[in-house]
């Protein structure tokens, strides 16, 4: 029994070393550090891509959003990819449970859908969209940066945080939703990205149906993303009440 606790006596030594805590330290300042310009950086496509979504609006009209917001917003989406590598290596704390599936329906539709098919490009339904998401990821983008650049956000921002998507998550998740069931007959049409029998690899893919499946997974999948978010608002709301 003497030896067990000397044992871990001695590995606890080992773990509160002096010498692991200069390593320690150094992770913990290039995690902030690395995150910080991060979270600013994509801070700075989304605001981009907002202010040219609202520019165009009110000079040009709706149908030439996507033509003048193109480049910074497959930049500043396609960016996202890095929270899921976040999630998964411990960077930060977001379960990846919650991060993949929102990010991974927002790929498919600026690459799968957007890009895919410019039929759609015009449709007003682009604007909502783009709008929808660069304000929430302004504020999202901007209430980290600070929290990893200083260690807290005001309180506003804070609110904002945990509140604006009560309707920019249903606006955006609608024009998701409408620009995939608008594309279902070009995908149809076109047969993009569809593999047709006979072939040497002895497999058929239908893009068609694949979107099908993913407008029912939007069924049930949205209002539980929504549910998750609400527990999310209770609890960090509440939280900054008691401090």
């Amino acid at each position: 029994m003497r030896h067990s606790s000397l044992s871990l006596y001695t590995l606890k030594l080992r773990s509160t070393s002096p010498n692991s805590l200069p390593m320690a330290g150094f992770f913990s300042n290039f995690r902030r550090i690395y995150l910080t310009i991060y979270n600013w950086t994509v801070f700075i496509g989304w605001l981009q891509v907002f202010y040219l979504s609202v520019m165009t609006l009110k000079q040009s009209g709706h149908e030439h959003v996507y033509a003048t917001v193109e480049k910074p917003l497959l930049w500043a989406q396609s960016a996202a990819v890095f929270e899921i590598l976040h999630g998964l290596i411990g960077l930060v704390r977001s379960p990846v449970s919650a991060t993949l599936p929102q990010i991974s329906s927002r790929l498919y539709v600026v690459w799968g859908i957007l890009c895919s098919f410019p039929e759609l490009r015009t449709h007003f339904f682009v604007s909502s969209l783009v709008i929808s998401w660069s304000i929430t990821e302004i504020i999202r983008y901007s209430f980290f940066g600070l929290k990893e650049a200083f260690g807290s956000a005001p309180s506003w921002l804070l609110w904002l945080r945990y509140s604006t998507f009560l309707i920019l998550y249903p606006t955006g998740i609608s024009s998701e939703v409408g620009l995939i069931y608008i594309a279902l007959p070009y995908m149809k049409e076109s047969l993009k990205y569809s593999i047709s029998m006979p072939n040497k690899w002895n497999f058929s893919f239908d893009y068609y149906y694949l979107a099908l499946g993913i407008l029912g997974v939007y069924v049930p999948g949205s209002p539980h993303l929504y549910g998750y978010m609400l527990g999310q608002r209770k609890k960090a709301l509440a939280k900054a009440k008691s401090e």
